[in-house]
This record gives structure tokens, C-alpha cells and sequence, in this order.
């Protein structure tokens, strides 16, 4: 394996835990809800999508009552207070149902039936413990009551600041007022209220008041009439040493008694007044240094100036004055992309706008030794670093905090905290007051701090070619890379513009001075498909290492789909293609690719659809081939079956009377789709064409030779319409080999039959006929009617491109007698039209218009719209032949509005030229020109290649006139 060996005990390791990650899965159905803030259910660590109002209230009233049976009527009050529907009792067993299903039984030793079970007259949930947080908050209220009990004061605060760190917000956040006014969600509300205040009581009595304070004004804001919650808070406060605040709390509370509800304060609330005015006053705290804690700049630094400017214009418009809010920015992006980099060079760059200082601290997210450093651990070091000695550090994590913001307050400081985990590792980090920036980096998104902290949000992308190429100059000498253009770009592609890799490649030159650059790329070309190219000793300059710590930091389902990915041939792909790779429902694999997608391990680069840089990908086919090899070819199998019959289903909904071959049932879990019609499945067809292609012959190369071949048939006639006949002589050729292999007669006179058609399309008729009459002998051998019938219609329509008129039709006969002897009457019907599109090409327009009614009749009878619109068009063609233009452009509007509607959008293209021939010969030039750039512009966006010749064509009338 080259250098990379050094590091196959990690690549070991990292599969180890992905194999146990899946072992868990199996084993441990961990099904968990939450009902203190919103309210919301995970599966396997996933979240579930709940689905509808009344079923997201169902499940809160089940959850307020869980282990206690709800009885119907008492449902049905609390979802519609007095005004029922009709059939409510059946609704609400129909959401029963779909909750039931939510909590897969298939992922659980225990069933969905054992866990929302009925009886009494309603339903139940039946919950452990850990599947609940308010049964884990009252289990830890019960632990710290008797905590308190025994004595141990400390181990009973800390209890309870664990039991109240629980809550997210109001008890069932979200749901409908009239379901909320139920008594139940306003008992537990009061019963975390007195929950807060016995934690106040016990931390005042273990004189560590500041382990609680945070905490205790988080639940007092939500309860701000509560007299005794607030004074708890006062006497927290004050004995905390925050004698202003607590004085503050009180006046807010007096005022705010005295406006809204017209009262004064009560006497627990005034006594807790009186006890803080008479204090002593707190010592003073010590005093805190200037830092200037940043790593050194990179002086060879390239290739982010709009990042730069645009991060750093946050903060330069600002006077002495400072900022008026604190600025927080999330700088993320994947692996090796140059986060830290950017970060320590903007830090640099503004630093002289926060005269308090800069704080630095590595918070070694995605650590290769695992190291995460917590958030209290983190809180110590900055205290530290600030001259608080390690005794007055609050022990109390929630303390701690406080501390650390009461430091920051009414200070400018530039704080850089680099490799965060997740915005839970950040968020006690930020500062509480304006003047102050804090620069985040991080391998996830953060969008927590997005949404909560207002943060600015970076997502840095690799390197564009321009940008890599200056990277490399400022490692190398320019007058080296000069030398070697080819070698340079080279280079560059084969990395990806991903700068660890650059900076890796641009170290191995830089220390073998005397080596061409050529043979750099020769090593690159060599290892293409491995990371051996980007190995390095060092593990934090590693691809391989690098990648695996973002693996590392992933749920097990995360991390098994990326794995599978390394299957997939690229370059995107859509959620329903991951659901078909791991086997599970659509709406989970969403969530598990928005993991991935969070940890920049996949990239969502438009709405629905996926893809992921060169090198991750080459890592997860190294993960993949070393993985178990029966779940990465079950995988596989279900992925090709996926686009297999996907594919089918997508060309018969656009021509649904074509008849097609018989494909094998697709595997369990294969996710095939559907489609409501030809627009929709045009648009699937258009969006999955580069994978659809790339994986024939990647099928191939892995040895999965009947699916090949199969792909290549099902996708043949749509590639012929879309103008791909250079694609389809490689695929073909491709699905030939692969057939044979598979000794598929029909698989082999298939491919030859598509191989033919195509050496017929591009002009190469001699052996386009040879093939194609190979496989008219074999259909005839296998008594295959559909492909004997077919291809004497392809073989029909290459004595036309050579003008043999007269054995065309003595072609079209053949096909003709075997579609009325399987009574094929829709084929039938395209071989009328067939036919008279030979006479118009033989000058006979009358007869032509015959044949080609006679086709129109028997599609309009059987309903068959495609057929339908090629009729008129041929019709259209016949009547403008015969000089009736007006009768022609008729006959075309009609043949485009139906190919509109069906999807065709070839075929609509074609139509508009012939419209705009018939224009022309009415001497409308303008509108003429304008219909044939239209056919132009959706060629083009097909791809087509008549696309160029349309626009040479206008180009040349342009320049006549």
C-alpha cells in the first residue's frame, strides 16, 4: 500500500466502529420523545418526522400521561375542546396507527404494540425511563430529593441542575392552544417551577449558589409571576456575589406585578429584598490580563481574498466605539479545506479592532485521539488564561459560565475558537454583551448558532483552478510551474483544489527540488481511485486520517450510508438512491443525509440532489471494498435495481403503450419510484442521465453484467431521442460484452440491435446493418416477436437515411404482419405512421397522408398521446409538402401542445422546426427565426448535438441578410 499502509490499523479502527455501530442498530431499538419544550420522537438516533398538528398533540397528551391510560373522550376533549368532528374516535385511532408505525418495530426487541398499547378504554405509552425526558426529570428530581436527604448537598444540586438542564423550552411547545390548556401540561409546568426552586434551596445550603444560577433565571424568565421562584433566584444572586442583578431582578418583578396585575410584591418576595440591600458588598475580582493568544499567521497564505474581505468587513466600517453587538462568524466546510487557516489570518487581520485582547483555543472537535475538550474544560482554560487562579473557578459547570461571561463583560475581545464539535460546544463560550467578535471553525455547519447566536455563516469551498494554481506558486518556484503547464494542471485535477492535498503534493516537490513535476502527476495518475498520493507520516496532514476524524464524530447510520456511498458511481445522487443503499425508508435517509451534509462529508449543491469531493469519494470506495462483502453488494444490488426499474417506470410513463421487456422483481428495499407523469418523469430521466450512464458500465466493471445490459436496453430509445449516440456506441459496446458474458441471448441481440442504430445514426451504415442484422437472426432464433418486429423498423429506417425507399417499406411489411399476428395495435399504429413518412420521403404526399390518418385513428382510439402527436406531425409535414402551409401549421400546434403534455421535449423541438420551416415558406422570416431558436434553446439544454447545427444554420441566415 505505499506510505498509507502506516495508517491501515486506523482505517481497521474507524471500520470497527461503524461494524459495531450497525451491530447496536440491530440490537438496540432505541426509540426516545421529549415533551419539555417541543415536542419530538428519535428513532435509532434519528429524528421522526411526526407528521400532522392533531397527531403531533396526540402523541403530547400520550406523553404527559405516560405509563397512564388515556381514555377517549378525554383524547378527543384535549385535540378539539368542544367541537369535535365527525368521526373523531376514528381519527384518532388512524394517528394510533401511524404513531405505531413511526416506532418501527422492525428496529426494536420490543414491538410498537408493546409500547402504545390499549386498554381502559383509550391508550397508554408505555416508556422506560431514558425514553422520556420528563420521566428522566422526575427520576433525577426523586435522586437529588433524596440526595438532599442523606446529606450530600453537592451531589443533590448537581442532580438537580441535570434535571432542569432537561427542559427546551414550555412543556409541548407547538402544539395547539386548545390541546395545551389542558390542566396536565400546566402541572408539570408548576412542577419544574418548584423543581428550580428546591435546587435554589439546596445550593444555598451547600454554598455553591452560582451552580444554579444561570439555570434558575433561565426557568424564572418562563414563570415571571412566580413570587417565589423569583426570590429564590434574588437570594441565588446575591449570594453569587451579584448583588446589582438581584436587586435588578427584584425591581423587574415589583414593576412588573404592579402594571400587569395591579399587586404588590408579597412578603417572601420583600424579604428576600431586604436580606440583599443589607449585604456587605463583594470582594473585588481580580485583575484580568491582556491576551494575545493567537497562532502565527501562515505567510504563504493564497486563494480566500472574497472570504477575507467579506469576514472582515463585519467589523471594519466600526469606530473606536466599537461593535454594537458581538459578532459571531462560523467559518465550515469540509476536511482539508483550510478552515483554520482563513480563520488564524483573519483573526490577524482584525485583531487591532479589540484593544481587551484575543483568546485562542483548539476545542478539538474532530481530534484523531478523540480528545473533545467539554465545554466547562474549555471555560477553565480561558479563566485561566486570564489570571482567575484555579481555586476561585466555580466548580458548578453552570457557574463556571457565569463566571467566564461576567469576565467578558464591557470588554472588546477577539475570541478564535478553532475544530468546534457542535454548537452545544460553542454556545457557552460566546459572550453575553456587545464589542466583542468570536470566530468559529468546525467541520459542521453550526446552524444552531445561525439561528440562536445570529451568526454569520461561511461555508468555504475548495479551490477554484485559478486559485490552486496560485497556491501552488506561493510553495514553489512559479518559474518550476512554468516549465510544466500540463504537469500543473494535472495536479490540481487530480487533487480536487482541496488545499491539504495541494499542500501535500506542494511538499513532496518542494523537498525533491530536482524532480519534474511530471512525474508527481505521473505518481497522481498511478493511485487514481487510492489516497496512497495523499498519504503523509504525519496523521494531521493524513487525507485518510483527516477524513476519518469527520467519520469518527457521525452517528453509526451516518457512517454506515458513507460507507455505501463508495458504490455509488458518482458524480450526485438524490435521498431515494441512499434509502435504496442502506435499505431504509426515504424520509430517514433525508435525515441521515443531512448529517453527513452538516458534517461537509456529502455537499447538497441544489435542493434534492447530492455529491461529494473526489477524495472523499475515493475514501469511501477504500472503506467500501474492505468492508463486509455481502452488505456492499446487497447495497449495490438494491441501488441498481433502484435505477434499474426507476428507469422503466420513468419511460413508461412517457410512452405507456410502448411495450418494453419483462424485468426480474426488483429486491426488497430497492425503493423504486413512480411517477405521476411523462413531465415528471422526464425531468427524473434529465436529472439521473450522467449516473444512469456512468453506472452501465461501472455494473459492468464489477461484475454485475445483467443488470448492465439490462440498463443499457431499458435506457436505449431515450438516449437515441436525446442525441447521445457517441454515449450509446460505448455503452452499448459496453452492454454487448457484458451480455455475452452473462449468456443473455436476448441481452446480446439487444445490444446489437441498439449498436446497429446508432453506426446507422452517425453515418456508419455498413456496419450499423451488419449489426442490426445479426440481431434480427438472433430475435428470429429466440422466437422473440417484439424484437424481430422492432428491428426490421430500425433496419427500415436506415435504408431511408441511404434513400432505399422501396426496401423500407419491404421492412415495414414484416413488422407489420407480426404486430396483427400478437394484435400489437399500438405498434401497428407506429408503423402506419412509419410508412407514410416513407412516401413523403418517396414525393407520394397523398398516399402519405393515408397511412398516416389511418396511424392517427388507431392511436386516438387506443389513447396513446405520443403516437397521437407524431401522427400530426407527419401529417403536418405531408400537407407542407403539398404546399398547404396554413393546413401544416396546424396539424403542428397540435403535435407540440400533446408533446408538451406528454414531456417530449426532443420531439418538441422538432415539431418547432418544422413550424418554423412552414413560416418561412410564408415569408414570416421573423417568426420563423424565432421558433427555431426555440428548438435551439431546449436542444441545448438537452444537450442535443443538432443543437449546434440549428444555431450554425441561423448564424448563417444572420450573416446573409
Amino acid at each position: 500500500m505505499g506510505i498509507g499502509g502506516e495508517y491501515a490499523a486506523l482505517d481497521a479502527a474507524i471500520r470497527s466502529v461503524l461494524l459495531a455501530g450497525k451491530q447496536r442498530m440491530r440490537a438496540d431499538g432505541t426509540v426516545r420523545f421529549t415533551v419539555l419544550g417541543p415536542v419530538r420522537a428519535w428513532r435509532e438516533g434519528v429524528e421522526v418526522e411526526l407528521g400532522s398538528p392533531t397527531r403531533r398533540a396526540l402523541l403530547a397528551m400520550l406523553l404527559i400521561n405516560a405509563g397512564q391510560p388515556v381514555v377517549l373522550s378525554e383524547l378527543v376533549g384535549a385535540l378539539w375542546g368542544q367541537d369535535p368532528p365527525d368521526g373523531a374516535v376514528n381519527i384518532i385511532q388512524r394517528h394510533v396507527g401511524l404513531l405505531r408505525r413511526l416506532i418501527d418495530p422492525s428496529l426494536s426487541t420490543r414491538t410498537a404494540g408493546d409500547l402504545l398499547v390499549r386498554g381502559s378504554g383509550g391508550y397508554r405509552l408505555v416508556l422506560e425511563t431514558t425514553m422520556l425526558d420528563l420521566l428522566e426529570f422526575r427520576d433525577l428530581t426523586g435522586r437529588a430529593e433524596q440526595a438532599a436527604q442523606q446529606g450530600d448537598l453537592a451531589g443533590a444540586t448537581e442532580t438537580y441542575v441535570r434535571a432542569l438542564a432537561l427542559r427546551q423550552g414550555p412543556v409541548a411547545a407547538g402544539i395547539a392552544d386548545v390541546t395545551r390548556a389542558h390542566p396536565l401540561f400546566g402541572t408539570v409546568e408548576r412542577e419544574y417551577a418548584l423543581a428550580a426552586q428546591a435546587a435554589a434551596e439546596v445550593a444555598l445550603r451547600a454554598g455553591t449558589p452560582e451552580s444554579v444560577s444561570t439555570v434558575l433565571h433561565e426557568v424564572a424568565r418562563h414563570a415571571p409571576y412566580d413570587e417565589a421562584l423569583q426570590a429564590r433566584l434574588i437570594q441565588v444572586l446575591a449570594a453569587s456575589g451579584r448583588q446589582a442583578d438581584a436587586i435588578e431582578v427584584y425591581r423587574s418583578v415589583r414593576t412588573r406585578l404592579a402594571e400587569d396585575l395591579g399587586i404588590d410584591p408579597g412578603p417572601e418576595l420583600r424579604a428576600a429584598h431586604e436580606r440583599i440591600t443589607s449585604a456587605p458588598a463583594p470582594a473585588e475580582p481580580p485583575r484580568l490580563r491582556r491576551p494575545a493568544q493567537l497562532p502565527a499567521d501562515l505567510p504563504i497564505f493564497t486563494g480566500r481574498d472574497t472570504e477575507l474581505a467579506r469576514l472582515a468587513a463585519l467589523v471594519e466600517p466600526h469606530d473606536a466605539a466599537g461593535l454594537p453587538d458581538t459578532v459571531v462568524t462560523v467559518v465550515s466546510g469540509m476536511a482539508g479545506v483550510g478552515k483554520s487557516t482563513l480563520a488564524v489570518r483573519l483573526a490577524h487581520h482584525v485583531a487591532r479592532h479589540f484593544p481587551d485582547g484575543q483568546l485562542f483555543l483548539n476545542l478539538r472537535g474532530f481530534d484523531r485521539a478523540g480528545t473533545v475538550i467539554e465545554p466547562q474544560d474549555a471555560i477553565r482554560q480561558l479563566l485561566e488564561t486570564q489570571g482567575v487562579a484555579p481555586e476561585r473557578i466555580p466548580a458548578s459547570p453552570i457557574a463556571a459560565a457565569e463566571a467566564y461571561r461576567n469576565m467578558l463583560h464591557g470588554r472588546r475581545m477577539l475570541i478564535l475558537l478553532d475544530n468546534a464539535r457542535d454548537a452545544d460546544q460553542v454556545r457557552p463560550l460566546l459572550p453575553n454583551g456587545p464589542g466583542s467578535m468570536v470566530i468559529i471553525t468546525s467541520r459542521n455547519r453550526l446552524f444552531g448558532l445561525v439561528t440562536s447566536a445570529g451568526a454569520h455563516f461561511l461555508p468555504l469551498d475548495t479551490l477554484t483552478p485559478a486559485q490552486s494554481r496560485v497556491f501552488l506558486a506561493a510553495r514553489l518556484d512559479a518559474e518550476r510551474l512554468a516549465r510544466e503547464p500540463v504537469a500543473v494542471d494535472e495536479i490540481i485535477a487530480s487533487s480536487g483544489g482541496l488545499p491539504l492535498a495541494l499542500a501535500i503534493v506542494a511538499a513532496r516537490a518542494a523537498i525533491r527540488p530536482g524532480f519534474p513535476l511530471a512525474a508527481i502527476a505521473d505518481e497522481l495518475r498511478f493511485n487514481s481511485g487510492s489516497l496512497d498520493s495523499f498519504a503523509d507520516v504525519d496523521p494531521a496532514s493524513d487525507t485518510r486520517s483527516v477524513f476519518s476524524w469527520s467519520l469518527r464524530a457521525v452517528t453509526p447510520a451516518a457512517g454506515q450510508l458513507f460507507l455505501l456511498l463508495g458504490v455509488h458511481p458518482g458524480p450526485d445522487f438524490a435521498p431515494p438512491v441512499a434509502a435504496a443503499l442502506t435499505g431504509m425508508p426515504v424520509r430517514n435517509a433525508r435525515l441521515v443525509l443531512n448529517e453527513l451534509s452538516y458534517a461537509h462529508l456529502v455537499a447538497e449543491y441544489v435542493p434534492g440532489r447530492f455529491s461529494q469531493h473526489d477524495l472523499l469519494r475515493t475514501y469511501a470506495a477504500e472503506l467500501a471494498a474492505e468492508e463486509d462483502a455481502e452488505l456492499v453488494r446487497s447495497a449495490t444490488l438494491r441501488m441498481l435495481d433502484h435505477y434499474l426499474h426507476s428507469a422503466q417506470a420513468a419511460l413508461r410513463a412517457m410512452s405507456p403503450h410502448r411495450v418494453r421487456a419483462a424485468l426480474p422483481a426488483p429486491l426488497a428495499g430497492a425503493n423504486v419510484l413512480e411517477f405521476a407523469d411523462g413531465q415528471q418523469a422526464e425531468a427524473w430521466l434529465s436529472g439521473e442521465r450522467t449516473v444512469l450512464i456512468t453506472l452501465i458500465e461501472a455494473a459492468a466493471r464489477r461484475g454485475f453484467d445483467t443488470q448492465s445490459w439490462q440498463l443499457a436496453n431499458v435506457m436505449d430509445r431515450y438516449l437515441d431521442r436525446q442525441g447521445r449516440w457517441q454515449d450509446q456506441l460505448v455503452i452499448q459496446a459496453v452492454a454487448l460484452a457484458a451480455a455475452r458474458r452473462d449468456g443473455a441471448r436476448n441481452g446480446v441481440a439487444s445490444a446489437l440491435r441498439a449498436l446497429g442504430f446508432t453506426q446507422g445514426r452517425l453515418g456508419d451504415y455498413v456496419p450499423g446493418q451488419e449489426n442490426l442484422s445479426r440481431a434480427l437472426s438472433m430475435f428470429t432464433e429466440l422466437d422473440d416477436p417484439h424484437g424481430v418486429a422492432e428491428t426490421h423498423r430500425l433496419l427500415a429506417f436506415l435504408a431511408n437515411r441511404l434513400e432505399r425507399h422501396d426496401t423500407a417499406l419491404a421492412h415495414y411489411e414484416p413488422a407489420l404482419e407480426v404486430y396483427r399476428r400478437i394484435e400489437d395495435e399500438a405498434s401497428q399504429a407506429g408503423v402506419y405512421n412509419e410508412i407514410g413518412w416513407t412516401h413523403i420521403l418517396r414525393g407520394d404526399y397523398q398516399l402519405a397522408l393515408t397511412r398516416c390518418q389511418e396511424a392517427l385513428i388507431l392511436h386516438t382510439k387506443l389513447g396513446d398521446d405520443n403516437g397521437t402527436a407524431a401522427d400530426w406531425d407527419s401529417i403536418g409535414y405531408a400537407h407542407h409538402h403539398l404546399g398547404q402551409y396554413h393546413e401544416a401549421i396546424g396539424c403542428y400546434d397540435t403535435a407540440l401542445r400533446i408533446y408538451r403534455q406528454v414531456g417530449d421535449r426532443a420531439l418538441e423541438a422538432d415539431t418547432l422546426l418544422h413550424i418554423g420551416d412552414a413560416r418561412l415558406a410564408l415569408g414570416d422570416a421573423e417568426q420563423a427565426r424565432a421558433t427555431a431558436e426555440l428548438a435551439a434553446d431546449i436542444l441545448e439544454q438537452l444537450g442535443h448535438p443538432d443543437a449546434a447545427t440549428i444555431r450554425a444554420r441561423l448564424a448563417q441566415v444572420s450573416a446573409g441578410r
